[in-house]
């Protein structure tokens, strides 16, 4: 599939410059960016070749601007309030990378077209998905899942999610930004691109790519087993991730469905008695309820005293 044509037009060379190596630099994307700092050198671009995406200064006048034939066109603006034509969507141009690769992934991504046109195909294996629960509490699961994904990150394309009800935002992870909870409602969107999503979500510890946690607990626990297998069914799918860690406790709603789902399922422990007790107890809850299947896939791993 042929590459989409997104050029990048500010009479700043140094603006473009950056824009473009942030774009070029999104894993998943297959851009191909040019930059621009002159109307003749667009205009010349498009003799040659449709123009499927433009970002524009608003320093060329709409008159300008109507020269140029794109697919769609994004208006960079500063503090002043530029005019608009009615094909073009406005974006303020002092803000992050990530913020503006959102903008068009907004605008775009939930067109008439919701095929994979912006990630690139990419033949791999089927997904490894790593669960990592334990009944015992304080035990450092949530460093070991993130200690784990970095170690796989670096032979992999690793994605970890903390589904856990109180995720610690501002502990493990920086405030703001956004979280578990916006990747969940564009899973729910009938004609959405998720692995596309991602690419402008995710955080990064190393090489290690994650997702921020809910804010809310009540909010992941309204979230249904059936609701979360469709979510790492999309990110199987549609990213670029091999390897998927999923960090859970027991708050989490149906939770047996999210085991299911998972390659193997990481259980930390310690040697006492009262840690080997609620091990023991979760596993013989396990037979019980008829989920024999589960206890095959637990690995017992050691956690902090």
């Amino acid at each position: 599939m042929k590459n989409k044509s997104l050029v990048v037009c500010d009479r700043e060379e140094s603006y473009v410059s950056a824009f473009a190596h942030y774009i070029t630099q999104k894993e998943g994307l297959s851009f191909q960016v040019q930059t621009c700092t002159d109307l003749p050198h667009v205009l010349s671009i498009q003799e040659k070749e449709r123009i499927d995406y433009l970002f524009i200064s608003s320093g060329f006048s709409p008159d300008d601007r109507e020269q140029i034939k794109a697919g769609k066109i994004f208006v960079l603006t500063g503090d002043d309030d530029s005019t608009l034509r009615p094909d073009e969507t406005g974006v303020y141009k002092y803000q992050s990378g990530e913020e503006l690769l959102s903008e068009l992934i907004r605008q775009c991504s939930f067109g008439e077209r919701t095929d994979n046109v912006f990630l690139k195909k990419i033949r791999k294996k089927q997904m490894k998905i790593i669960g990592v629960f334990s009944p015992v509490h304080r035990i450092g699961k949530t460093t070991y899942a993130l200690r784990l994904g970095q170690k796989l990150s670096e032979r992999a394309n690793v994605l970890y999610l903390n589904l856990e009800t109180y995720g610690g935002i501002g502990g493990h992870f920086p405030e703001g930004g956004q979280t578990l909870a916006d990747v969940l409602y564009y899973a729910r969107q009938e004609k959405s691109n998720l692995g596309l999503m991602l690419t402008t979500i995710v955080g990064h510890k190393g090489k290690l790519d994650y997702v921020a946690p809910i804010a809310v607990s009540e909010d992941i626990k309204a979230v249904s087993g059936e609701e979360w297998r469709s979510l790492i069914e999309q990110i199987m799918e549609q990213s670029i991730y091999e390897v998927l860690i999923l960090d859970m406790d027991e708050g989490l709603r149906e939770i047996y469905q999210v085991f299911y789902a998972c390659s193997e399922i990481h259980m930390l422990t310690l040697k006492d008695a009262v840690s080997e007790s609620k091990l023991r107890q979760f596993e013989e809850e396990l037979g019980l309820l008829g989920h024999e299947e589960l206890r095959r896939k637990l690995i017992r791993r050691e956690g902090r005293a």
